[in-house]
């Protein structure tokens, strides 16, 4: 089964500090998602599952700063995913692979070190680590533990 690997390590746990590639910024606006085509390529009928999936795009706060580009290569993967639900499937590898570039799972999500926050959550994983450290600056993770 094809795939990208393992992780890569956090740069602070490196053992080299090498420099990365300097970045070129680009300005751009986000693009609004283009509606599915009234068919299919071949002319098939989209699949319910497909015309949810494309929804569910829509809302999702991943593809918030899409734009065209993005939202072509997308609408790839939902030719793909049609093809799946209407029986093709000789094609989940290729979906599996081209989903996983707009982070479709958690694994993707790590992979591609995107992290859903809100405040809230944010806070209350503090207050949770903070617990779990116990009042001395010491004990840390195992503050709660005795000798026995």
């Amino acid at each position: 089964m094809a795939g990208r690997g393992p992780q890569p390590k956090d740069p602070r746990d490196r053992a080299r500090r090498n420099k990365g590639p300097d970045l070129t910024l680009i300005t751009t606006e986000p693009e609004q998602q283009p509606e599915l085509p009234d068919k299919m390529p071949g002319g098939d009928d989209w699949p319910d599952q497909t015309r949810s999936w494309w929804q569910m795009w829509a809302e999702s706060p991943l593809t918030v700063e899409y734009t065209a580009q993005d939202w072509a290569d997308l609408l790839d993967c939902a030719v793909l995913h049609g093809k799946f639900w209407n029986g093709a499937i000789s094609v989940a590898n290729e979906l599996r692979l081209r989903v996983a570039k707009h982070g479709m799972t958690r694994e993707d999500r790590a992979r591609l070190r995107i992290q859903f926050a809100s405040a809230d959550s944010a806070e209350t994983r503090r207050d949770r680590e903070k617990d779990r450290q116990g009042t001395g600056a010491s004990r840390g993770q195992y503050g709660g533990l005795k000798a026995v």
